[in-house]
């Protein structure tokens, strides 16, 4: 199975890191430390939160000011529209925002937020 690890700068690790922990998301340990938390959002998405000196390791460019631009947004597909609400609520009361109000296409249920650091994500399922 192929798996991937998306990169994101955090201007507080330990804050991210338990963010991401109350979505309910659990921490990879062999891959986290002082300057990173690898979260398991599942058997295949993972994000690496890197402190913003340690992602500089691995660019050269300027980091993006996710908090001004949104340079992407993380969609995940999840069960249940109750998912969707469980973890973009559990999101606005840690401190995330919500970019847009809840979007409701019939087929398609979605809800965003912005983390703690200005990422973009979006929750989505196809079922009722």
């Amino acid at each position: 199975m192929t798996s991937i690890f998306v990169n994101l700068p955090v201007a507080d690790v330990a804050a991210a890191r338990a963010f991401y922990t109350g979505l309910g998301y659990t921490a990879n340990e062999q891959y986290s430390g002082d300057q990173s938390a690898c979260m398991v959002l599942n058997d295949a998405v993972n994000a690496m939160l890197m402190s913003e000196t340690h992602f500089r390791e691995f660019i050269d460019k300027d980091i993006a000011d996710t908090r001004k631009t949104t340079g992407a947004i993380f969609a995940l597909n999840v069960a249940s529209r109750a998912e969707v609400d469980e973890v973009a609520d559990k999101a606005l009361a840690l401190g995330g925002s919500e970019p847009k109000p809840p979007q409701d296409h019939g087929f398609m249920y979605v809800r965003t937020f912005a983390d703690l650091d200005g990422h973009h994500w979006e929750l989505a399922t196809f079922a009722g």
